[in-house]
This record gives structure tokens, sequence and C-alpha cells, in this order.
């Protein structure tokens, strides 16, 4: 594939997507788990068994609209129809998903949120999987690439931003958190279809030959991404990320609700790691020039888990001034986890290109992107069962057990699969000699 220098425009445009679509996770996964237990009133314990179900559904979409994708043939592109066609169903599901119903009996409430996990995923997979998989269609420069991800995870944090930010003065504003949720689902909504909206007019995919599109059937298909070393181990790594990183979203609001009885806390919280992050963004991408991108990536994982140990030790003990100073290291290591696996993707499908002579980013970025919603699941699972474990009620004081339960949730838990990731990634063999040779490979072919 040949190199190419993007413009800052063509950057922007197509960077912009996620501002929409980091709100959309990072609303999810700072807000999901105390709306379903604090607000529509289901136990924590059938949140787990709700998220596992819609993930369930996810094992199966994720990779079919990756596969479906690459073989799609518009005047759009294999792509763009999707970011057109998929904007307002996303809005809807977003609305849907935080309009709490008046369902009494566990078991059909139980149902109603994986229904509403099921939907709201299912939309956001007919845009994020074809979306990502514009990433390596639009630049084979290796150190482009990482320009690119600077600029679409800078959108991102401002998303994140917007997300940690909005939810609780949006609610506030409404005489009970009901309505007020179910209001935050149609805002938030309307300007993820816009910014995806924008994406779709403001890229152009480049055109396709016949040979660019794969002949493989569905298992021949992910047999060969799942042959693909280098991808096995970046996807094994993202998956703990995301797991790791979800689980501190996930119980955030519960720490400093119950640990420190500052709810209040829980945007500042949010919002300084968030801000420190967007500020380390582009220090990761000048990083990455000089040792690497899985230097990079392991740098985020040591903080984060380092992090996670001081929180459990001794964020109890030493208060919340000591908590946020917390928040400024931890958001070191989220601004170093965003450019890096996502600029070392491209690269992982350039080997398997090379060796095949097909292109298959949406069955690639189908998988990475399941991964990444199994490893949100998989956090959400952890983090009901140990609260349910440890007696938590919603909306009460807790008990000692229900506090340690919210600490390890944010302490050991994490730690073990963050570090689990840094020792994973270290296994991934692409550097840019490497990367160099495979594309004068793909050049002499």
């Amino acid at each position: 594939m040949a190199s190419k220098k993007l413009s800052v425009s063509q950057k922007l445009g197509f960077g912009i997507f996620d501002l929409g679509g980091n709100l959309f996770f990072t609303v999810i996964g700072f807000w999901s788990l105390n709306y379903l237990t604090d607000t529509v009133g289901l136990a924590a314990g059938l949140v787990s068994l709700a998220g596992l179900i819609g993930k369930v559904w996810d094992a199966v979409t994720d990779p079919l609209m990756g596969y479906i994708s690459d073989r799609t043939r518009s005047p759009w592109g294999r792509r763009r129809p999707y970011l057109l066609f998929g904007a307002l169903p996303m809005a809807l599901a977003m609305w849907f998903f935080f309009t709490s119903p008046s369902i009494q009996d566990p078991r059909l409430l139980t149902l109603w949120a994986a229904g509403a996990l099921i939907l709201l995923n299912t939309a956001g997979t007919i845009i994020n999987i074809p979306y990502s998989s514009l990433t390596p269609e639009l630049t084979g420069d290796y150190h482009e690439r990482t320009s690119l991800n600077g600029y679409r995870f800078g959108c991102a944090v401002f998303g994140t931003l917007i997300g940690a930010a909005a939810v609780q003065p949006i609610v506030e504003r409404f005489p009970d958190k009901r309505t007020g949720f179910s209001a935050l689902g149609a805002i938030l909504g309307c300007l993820i279809m816009v910014t995806t909206l924008i994406t779709f007019f403001g890229t152009r995919e480049k055109p396709h030959s016949r040979r660019d599109y794969p002949r493989e059937g569905f298992f021949a298909t992910y047999g060969a991404v799942f042959r693909n070393r280098p991808f096995v181990f970046l996807l094994l790594a993202y998956a703990l990320h995301i797991m790791g990183i979800s689980l501190l979203q996930g119980i955030l609001v519960y720490y400093v609700k119950y640990i420190y009885g500052r709810e209040d806390l829980a945007f500042p919280s949010m919002g300084l790691l968030l801000l420190v992050a967007m500020i380390f963004i582009p220090v990761s991408v000048l990083v990455s020039k000089y040792i690497g991108k899985k230097k990079t990536y392991q740098i985020c994982f040591a903080i984060l888990a380092s992090c996670c140990t001081l929180i459990f030790f001794l964020g109890h003990r030493l208060g919340t001034a000591f908590f946020m100073g917390l928040m400024v290291y931890a958001g070191i290591g989220v601004g170093f986890s965003y450019v890096a696996p996502f600029a070392m993707v491209p690269d992982a499908i350039e080997f398997d290109a090379v060796k095949s002579g097909e292109r298959k980013e949406g069955a690639y970025y189908g998988m990475w992107t399941f991964v990444s919603k199994l490893g949100t699941a998989l956090a959400l699972f952890l983090s009901g069962r140990v609260l349910d474990l440890g007696g938590y009620i919603a909306n009460v004081v807790q008990g000692t057990k229900s506090l340690l339960a919210i600490r390890i949730i944010i302490g050991p838990l994490p730690a073990l699969v963050l570090l689990g990731a840094l020792l994973v990634v270290q296994l991934y063999p692409i550097d840019e000699k490497t990367y160099k040779r495979l594309v004068l490979a793909n050049h002499d072919n």
C-alpha cells in the first residue's frame, strides 16, 4: 500500500467521529453500572447477567459486521454507507437505553436491560467497525498512522470530557433521575449522530480493485485473522487493556460516593483525569517516534497498574487530596493508552495483506471491536459479582465488606489485568524496521 500524507482537514474530518464515539463509551463506561443499579433499580448480580447476555450477541454481530463491510460495494465505498444509515439508529438506541422502564418484576427488568444493551451494542457495531476499518486505507506511512490516530484520539478526549462533564449537570436539571437520564440519552444520542454524519461527509475512500475484495468465506476469513500472530498478541493485550480501564471507570462513582461520602467528586475527578490525558496524547505520539509504539503502550500499563495499587492501599487512608493527585497520575497513563494500540493495528493488518494479497480491514476491526466490548462486558460482570458478594445495596451506608469490594474493584483487580496486558504486548513483534520490510515486500509483489 502506498504511503500517503494527509492534510489537517482530512485528519480532523476522520477524527471527529470519535468525539461522539468516545462520548458514548465514556458515558457507558462510567455510568451504565451505576445507572442500572441506582436508577433502574436492578440488583448488581442481575446487571452483570444482562451485560453478559448483551455480549454474547456481540460475539456474532461484531465479526459479522466486519465481514459484511469488507465485501460492501456502493457509490460511497465499503465503509461510509454504514455511517450514513447507522447514525440515526445509534441516536435512538442511546435514548432507549437511558429511558428507564416502569417494570417491577426483576426477571422482566433483567430482560429489558439485556435487550436495551443488545440494541445499543448493535447500533454501535454498525457504525464503529466500518469507521475503524477506514484507518489503514487512509495512509500506509508508519508514522503518519500514529499522527492520524493522534488527531482521532484528540477528538476522542474531547468526547470523553463531554461525556464525563455532561451526565450530572443534565440529569440534575430534571425533577428526578429517571427523567434526567432519558433526556441525557436523547441529547447525547443526537450529538453522536451529528459527529457520525460529519465524518461521512468529511472523508473519501480510495477506489478498490476487484483483487482487494476478500473471496474467502466467513470462517476461513476469521481463521486467517487468528493465524496472524502479531494481531493475536495485540488483540489479547487490548482486551485486557479495555477490561482494566472499564473496571476503573465503572467503579469510580461508587468509590467517591461511598468511600469519601462525596458523590460530587465524580465529575471533578473524571474531568481532571481526562484533561491530563488530553495533554499527554500528543506527548505519547512524540515518545512513540523515539522508543516505538510497543514501549509507549507499555508505559500506559505500568502507570495505571501502579496507580490502582496506590488507591487500594492508601486512597481510603490519605483522603480526597491524595486521590485527586492519583487522578493526575492516572491521566498520564490514560493519555499513553489512546494512540499506540490503534497505530499498531494497521501494521498487523498489513502483515496479513502482504501474504494474502487481500484487504480484510473489516474482519480485523470487527474482531478488535468485539474484544473491546468483551473487555467492557467482563469488567461489568466482575464488578457486579464482586459488589454482590460484598453485599452492596444501592443508596445506603455501606458495610465493611461492600466497601472492601469497591476497593478491590478499583485496586488489585484492574492492576493484575493491566500487568497481564503489559506482559502480553511484549510478544508483539512488529517495529518500524519490520514494517518497512513488509511495505517493501508488498511493493515488490
